[in-house]
């Protein structure tokens, strides 16, 4: 069975257990292994860092919540994680609830003056061309992957 890490800001939500679970289930409903961060036992920050990315590396691919957390930008963690998939190779799906250009949800130019990005693309390049980006929710980007695999 394939593995699928589920990445994204969902780890800090007061119900973010049952979040993980929801996604697992949907993955085990498919066919698939859910791989949640809070699989692991760990507490501190360097052991989280390392059983995260020894996750990912047991991944077939990484399902991420790139939505904007505390702020116009997605969680910087999950934007690592999707990097670190990336660079090893494995197929990434974000999803968004807002799949607009940027341009069309910020301006030409952010609050302090700097430019807005203009490539069309719902997130900054590095993500949207790193990810198959996916308008709604887990429950699509699940769908996409899916699909990709048929």
């Amino acid at each position: 069975m394939k593995k699928i890490y589920l990445a994204g800001f969902d780890v800090f939500a007061p119900d973010a257990r049952q979040r993980g679970a929801n996604m697992k289930l949907l993955c085990a409903e498919r066919g698939l292994i859910g791989l949640y961060p809070f699989d692991n036992e760990a507490d501190d920050a360097p052991t989280i860092f390392a059983a995260n990315c020894a996750l990912i590396d047991q991944a077939d691919a990484v399902i991420a919540h790139l939505d904007p957390f505390r702020g116009a930008e997605p969680d910087s963690g999950t934007c690592f994680e999707v990097g670190y998939a990336f660079a090893k190779g494995k197929p990434v799906y974000g999803y968004v609830s807002d799949a607009r250009p940027l341009r069309d949800k910020l301006g030409d130019t952010d609050d302090a003056g700097f430019a807005v990005e203009n490539f069309g693309l719902p997130l900054n390049l590095m993500l949207s061309c790193a990810a198959t980006v996916v308008e709604g929710g887990f429950a699509q980007a699940l769908a996409a992957f899916l699909a990709a695999q048929a």
